[in-house]
This record gives structure tokens, sequence and C-alpha cells, in this order.
């Protein structure tokens, strides 16, 4: 794994300029963010020689239930998952929005290290589900130590993320106080879609057979790619006796939560899902059985 980072860090390096990342969140998401009225705290840790870097956003109101680790898409931490993140805490719930591209950049920084999404994006998809999983680890154990902190973390995946949250759920490593996963527009297991073994024609179906927690599927109708492969998700989900609820939200697009939120947004079924998906999302939250 170790030579599959370095050669990951040497093709970033050779596509790098003084450029950063063009964050694709739109100037009224933005705006949104700066007028939040949760706290919002940048927080770094370390884990071995990489710095990981993450938004920590706090609820006006007293902590609820798990703290909630929120993953962004292949582009990188934006201010698209942030806003994500911070209305998850406005339902009352810290929230982690953790930067995966942490100490990847070219110089030792992140996401904005990079320069361009296309290459943030490009390096993300190789990343080795150990790499990601022991990320996911490392802020699990940082969240156990925060006031307010029941013990309990719940992954909410938006695209990249969705499927990084899934396979984490699959991966067996996970930690103990993981309480659900909640996975929006990503292709899930059996399905080998990141990492190197993407490439192996002969790679092993992802098992489903260690989930032992909830798997919570947000899905786009308009979503092709996504949607073509559902079915195998939900047959291996069956089969294995895991617990995969499922919603389709008609007329909705890939990154509905993204795409519905800017002001030109000409589909009204992405709004219509981002409502719907959040107050799907705050019940199954808040619901005794997710534990």
């Amino acid at each position: 794994m170790k030579r599959i980072i370095a050669l990951l860090l040497c093709l970033a390096a050779l596509a790098a300029s003084n450029a950063g990342a063009q964050s694709p969140a739109q100037s009224a998401t933005t705006e949104k963010l700066r007028s939040s009225p949760q706290r919002h705290e940048w927080i770094e840790i370390a884990l071995g020689s990489r710095r990981l870097k993450a938004m920590l956003i706090t609820p006006q109101t007293k902590p609820a239930g798990p703290v909630v680790l929120v993953l962004h898409e292949v582009f990188g931490l934006t201010d698209s998952t942030l806003a994500t993140a911070d209305e998850i805490a406005a339902m009352g719930y810290i929230t982690l929005a953790p930067d995966m591209l942490s100490g990847f950049a070219p110089d030792g920084g992140g996401t904005s290290g990079f320069a361009s999404t296309r290459l943030a994006g490009d390096f993300m998809t190789l990343l080795p589900d150990a790499t990601v999983n022991a990320t996911l680890n490392a802020w699990s154990d940082y969240a156990a130590t925060l006031p307010g902190s029941n013990g309990k973390t719940a992954v909410v995946g938006l695209s990249w993320g969705g499927g990084a949250a899934f396979r984490y759920a699959a991966s067996g490593v996970h930690r103990a106080g993981l309480q659900a996963v909640y996975v929006f527009y990503d292709v899930g297991p059996p399905a080998v879609t990141q990492g190197p073994d993407k490439f192996k024609p002969d790679a092993a179906p992802l098992s489903v057979d260690r989930i032992d927690v909830p798997v919570h599927g947000f899905y786009p109708e308009r979503d092709t790619r996504v949607m073509a492969s559902l079915r195998k998700t939900r047959d291996a989900m069956a089969a294995a006796g895991k617990r995969f609820d499922v919603v389709i939200y008609p007329g909705a697009e890939h990154a509905y939560l993204r795409v519905g939120a800017a002001p030109d947004d000409a589909n009204p079924a992405n709004a219509a899902a981002i409502k719907a998906s959040y107050a799907r999302l705050q019940a199954l939250l808040a619901a005794p059985d997710q534990s």
C-alpha cells in the first residue's frame, strides 16, 4: 500500500501548478455558510506522518445522538459538503467534515493543494480502502473525545463519500461506535469502483458479509450509473440478511444536494429531493433502532 501511495503522490506532484483547486460549490452556498449560526472550527490531528484536517461544526443546541462524519464528493472538501454538514449540525448534531485528501497534495496539504478538481478526483479514486478506513477510524476516535459525544458515530457520504461510507461499513475494521451509514448516490457493493482494484478485471466482488450496521440509501432516479447497479446491491444485502433501506427520489439527478442548491438549477426535482432527504435523515438519526 505504501508503494501505491508513493506513486499517487508522484503523479500529483507532476501535475501540480500554482493554481488552487476550483470549488464547484455555488456562491450562494458559500454565502449561506458565512451566515450560519453554528460554530465552525478547523481541526487537525495526526495519523502517522499525515496531518488530517476536518471542519468541526457544533450546533447551537445541546448535542444529541452520534457525532456525524460527512464525507465529500470525489473532488475533495468543498463548501457544498460543508453546507451539508452545517445542515446536519442545525438538526442538533456535532458534525465533522474531513478532508480525505489531507496530507496527499503536492504541498503536503489537502484539497486546496491540488491544481484542479480533476486531479483531486483522479487521486481520490485511487486511494486504497485501507487508507480511507484508517482515516475514518482516526476521526471516529477523535469524535469520541468531544464534549457532547455519546460515543457513537454515523457516516453520511456524498457520491464518492457515499461509496466510501458503504465500504467502511463492509470493511470489518470500523470502530465499534459506528451506528449507521447514509449513502447518497454512489455505487455500492458488490461492485469494486474505487481504489487500485477497480482496474483488475478479476477483482473479487466486495463482500457485504461483515456489515453490522444499518445502511440507508438516498438515490436519485435520473442517476443512471447508480440506478443501474442498485439491484445487485439490494440482492447482495438481502442474501446476507443485512439492513438496507432505500428511497429513490423521483426526477432527481446525481449530486442533487449540491446541484439543487444552485439558484439557477432548472430541475425542481432536485430541490424536492433535498427537502425530503434532510427530513428523512433527521428522522433516521433520531431513531432509537439505529444503534
